[in-house]
């Protein structure tokens, strides 16, 4: 059965600017049943960025020199500003433009743009077939996981339409070919996204899988998106669902994937329908390579009769033209996994076996047998690096447990001198930090006395100045009594951090020197000459407001219980009044936050004064409130405005979004995240929702003690467009004279 005759259907395709792509690519592509090669799989290959030369980039045909391949790159303007082929686009597409990777590649998306050329250009592709090949030979037609081969395009000359593959590309080739519904001019601009194929597999041979038969309830294992050929029972020369990285439930009827057949995320087979006691699976190799380990995700489910095989065997052949090794090498299954219901990855360990073709014989435990994805563990013949593991040789003696007196010894003189080391390096190290301290007020003759202990979650360090009073260039009103030091945060960078982070860290220099205003963290001084490059600013000692808040309770009219810490209505207006005059002078001098968050707000003076902090020095100590993205920066998004998270857009009105985000977790007195029943990708589709305006999008409750005036001021902070938000101005005037009256 064929997925097309089963259920039609496509994916929905995501329409973004350009300028955010490869944020919302991090963030669309994060999916919990996805193993660990598709979930590293995100990285743009290199069309954009031109890491894939020109040379790699051929097409069929272009209208002229400045419409030919190489200009088919995504949001970039070279030449005319995209690949257009030479002549009309037919329906049947015949045209394409090529990207050779050179070798193979896992490919998760593809994205697509038309031509702009700054408005003199209006062709853009409509839909696309997609065709790859692993060896320059034989070229196949990509087809969704239900049997569609043309893919949704563009609908405009500019924005870039991400297309999720499912089931994913291994190809070391890729051919787009725009299509239309009828005779007409076409350009167009792809990148592509994944990784390498570490695995090296390029093809594997299995029988066809067969139909279960439960009452009223077929359930088609069949390998439905094998690109390979079949014949007489076997399917050979391609790839399917056992590598394309979606892992099957214990129950194999509940599929994962949406809007398809039971059965469909395994591959399986009946003992009495194949006719023999093994299934045999042949699995073909880029190039030789040393196997280490092999993983089989097998179900388990015993009620209808499937087992996970009771054992393999395996035979490993050097090169295509070399004999199979010999015997063959056994690998049982242990006993509890034999017996655990559940569906699970199988560890098989190969010894290191080296190999360019693999053939492995599964034996049945019950009458059916269920694999949903099969991985190894291993790296090509000469890259030795790739092979820590050393496997030991069968027969050779093991060395026995030695629990003498004398390995007692050993290991108390072990340890003695391990503590020893180690209060050395703590002696050196401070004296180390005290004399790079010391320098950052040479030229206003501060000496550093003391380092107190090291806050590692800001990689700062809390020192203190003596006689602060002798230092009128600081320009700052501290309130300290004569002879007392004055406590400082040093911020420093490490002396091997990279140049982005070295032009960051002089970027936040400049702008915290231009910041004066009393509810924005002072800066006091910097040491830019030579490494490690510091700043020094002013220290709050109680901490950030989060902290500060999530230990305390609201006080109400019963009055405080026990010996907890209240903290009362009042005092969180005042609290939220000053982020606003924090922020309405930032706006001022129309500089951009982006971090807005109680964990960015720092508490002293009284337990009450507060100040926006350092933007980013919180992101150790709260990596939950931020979506990872890998190789790139981190994204609050359950603070961000959605045309932040949807485009990149941030302004001063995306920062008054963040404030209404910070004010509900100030009356929630930092009791839950924001949106905290919300997975990451649910938070990000709601962004999607604010752009479509349909009346779906989800909105943070009122909390409890907030009142509906002050909630409908966070709500006027989150309207859809960013034009009717207030102004910081308007809010620091709304707290100050209305708020501080509502109870």
């Amino acid at each position: 059965m064929t997925a097309s005759e089963w259920i039609a259907g496509s994916l929905g395709n995501l329409c973004l600017g350009p300028h955010y792509l490869n944020s919302i690519i991090e963030l669309r592509l994060q999916q919990s049943q996805r193993r660990h090669v598709t979930s590293q799989c995100r990285y743009a290959l290199g069309m954009e960025d031109g890491t894939i030369p020109d040379s790699d980039i051929t097409a069929s045909s272009a209208w002229s020199d400045s419409t030919e391949a190489k200009h088919g790159r995504l949001s970039t303007g070279e030449g005319d500003g995209a690949w257009c082929p030479a002549g009309a686009v037919f329906p049947s597409g015949s045209e394409y433009l090529q990207i050779d990777l050179q070798r193979l590649h896992f490919l998760a998306l593809v994205g697509t743009q038309g031509r702009h050329a700054d408005g003199h250009g209006q062709e853009f592709a409509r839909s696309y077939r997609l065709r790859y090949s692993r060896d320059g030979q034989k070229w196949i037609t990509w087809k969704d996981r239900w049997g569609q081969e043309v893919v949704s395009g563009n609908e405009n000359t500019y924005d870039v339409v991400l297309k999720d593959l499912g089931p994913p590309i291994v190809a070391r080739m890729v051919r787009f070919y725009p299509l239309a519904d009828r005779v007409m001019s076409v350009c167009l601009r792809v990148e592509l996204y994944g990784c390498v194929w570490n695995d090296g597999l390029k093809a594997y041979t299995a029988p066809v899988g067969h139909v279960m038969h439960l009452p009223g309830m077929p359930i088609y294992l069949n390998d439905s998106t094998y690109d390979g050929s079949m014949e007489q029972g076997m399917q050979f020369g391609g790839l399917g669902q056992l590598c394309d990285g979606v892992l099957g439930g214990d129950d194999f009827i509940q599929t994962k994937e949406l809007r398809v057949w039971p059965g469909y995320d395994y591959l399986g087979w009946s003992r009495e329908a194949l006719g023999q006691g093994s299934v045999d699976i042949e699995f073909h190799f880029e190039k030789p390579r040393l196997f280490h380990n092999m993983q089989v995700h097998s179900n388990n489910r015993h009620t209808q009769g499937v087992r996970v095989f009771s054992k393999v065997e395996c035979l490993f052949k050097p090169g295509i033209l070399q004999p199979w090794s010999s015997p063959a090498l056994t690998l049982p299954v242990p006993l509890e996994d034999l017996k655990d219901p559940s569906s699970r990855p199988v560890s098989l360990p190969l010894g290191a076996q080296a190999a360019q073709i693999l053939r492995c014989k599964f034996y049945f435990a019950d009458r059916w047998l269920l694999i949903s994805e099969i991985s190894f563990l291993s790296g090509t013949k000469h890259n030795s690096s790739e092979f820590a593991g050393v496997t030991p040789r069968a027969g050779l003696p093991v060395a026995k447990d030695d629990s003498s007196n004398t390995a007692i010894l050993i290991g108390c003189l072990v340890g003695i001198i391990l503590l020893l080391l180690a209060v050395i390096a703590v002696i050196l190290w401070r004296q180390y930090w005290k004399k790079i301290l010391g320098k950052v007020f040479v030229d206003s003759r501060v000496i550093v006395t003391k380092q107190y202990v090291c806050f590692c979650r800001y990689k700062v360090h809390l020192c203190e100045i003596e006689n602060p009073q002798d230092l009128p260039n600081l320009e700052f009103p501290f309130n300290v009594r004569k002879g007392r030091p004055l406590l400082v945060a040093v911020k420093i960078l490490r002396p091997d951090a990279s140049k982005n982070a070295r032009n960051d860290f002089l970027k936040e220099v400049k702008i915290l020197s231009r910041l004066k205003d009393p509810n924005i963290i002072r800066l006091l001084g910097v040491c830019v000459s030579s490494d490690p490059l510091c700043m020094v600013t002013e220290y709050m000692e109680c901490g950030d407001l989060n902290q500060y808040l999530s230990h305390r309770v609201l006080l109400d009219k019963s009055g405080p219980s026990h010996n907890t810490p209240t903290i009362s209505y009042p005092a969180l207006i005042s609290m939220a009044s000053q982020i606003a005059s924090g922020m309405k002078f930032l706006s001022s001098l129309n500089f951009v936050h982006r971090d807005l968050a109680t964990r960015n707000c720092l508490v002293g003076g009284g337990e009450c004064h507060i100040k926006i902090a350092d933007f980013g020095m919180s992101r150790n100590l709260y990596a939950g409130d931020y979506y990872r993205i890998q190789g790139r920066a981190v994204l609050p998004i359950r603070w961000m405005a959605w045309e932040c998270i949807l485009m990149g857009k941030f302004t001063t009105a995306s920062d008054v979004w963040a404030f209404g985000v910070t004010l509900w977790e100030m009356l929630s007195v930092c009791q839950e995240q924001p949106y905290s029943s919300l997975t990451d990708e649910q938070v990000i589709d709601n962004a999607g929702e604010f752009f479509r305006d349909q009346g779906r999008q989800v909105y943070l409750s009122r909390p409890a003690v907030c009142p509906q005036g002050l909630y409908e001021l966070m709500l006027s902070c989150w309207n859809r467009d960013c034009k009717l938000r207030p102004s910081f101005a308007s809010i620091h005037s709304f707290l100050t004279e209305d708020a501080m009256n509502m109870v």
